[in-house]
């Protein structure tokens, strides 16, 4: 029995010990993010916004990144219980990376749970400060919640890194999160 119970463990072991460190993409965003300000044109910012996604969207090793690809593909088919489930392991498998975080609380806000998302969004942001798809899913979920005045606020935090999110319409004069005195 005792060996069945050390085998049993050790075939678990390799696709889930311990998840390695986030890595440190600090530079790379400080150079996206200067690149997203100078951008002048809507496309160049939005190939700018891609390559910051594609840092965010990689895991910290492969058994995370099976899990949040599996997740994502389940959310586009809106299977949001099987993704809230692939989620909710990647974020007790790798509590330090952030994107695990940003995708469960992507699927609370599709399933209008605004106050899980703003959680799972404030847990994200606590790792990854910066990141402007956590900033924005913040903004509209605050939003959503009727706190106009801290959706305002997050969304233009989250432009001062980048300008071209798709979400800045949402400060436009007569946009719902318009500065008070810019309605029509």
């Amino acid at each position: 029995m005792r060996h069945l119970i050390a085998i049993l463990c050790l075939l678990g072991a390799p696709a889930f010990a311990d998840c390695p460190a986030p890595k440190n993409v600090s530079d790379k965003l400080d150079a996206l993010f200067a690149q997203a300000r100078a951008a002048e044109t809507d496309q160049a910012g939005q190939e700018i916004s891609g390559r910051m996604w594609a840092l965010w969207l990689r895991a910290p090793d492969d058994a995370a990144q099976e899990v949040l690809d599996r997740g994502m593909r389940k959310r586009q088919v809106h299977d949001y219980a099987g993704a809230l489930k692939d989620f909710t392991r990647l974020a007790e498998y790798c509590p330090l990376y952030a994107e695990g975080f940003n995708q469960r609380a992507f699927v609370h806000f599709l399933r209008e749970d605004y106050p899980r998302a703003l959680e799972d969004l404030d847990a994200a942001l606590a790792l990854q400060p910066r990141h402007v798809g956590a900033q924005s899913g913040r903004a509209l979920t605050l939003m959503n919640l009727d706190r106009i005045a801290e959706a305002r606020l997050q969304l233009q935090k989250a432009l001062q890194n980048n300008p071209w999110l798709s979400e800045r319409f949402l400060l436009a004069a007569g946009g719902p999160l318009a500065p008070d005195g810019d309605d029509i």
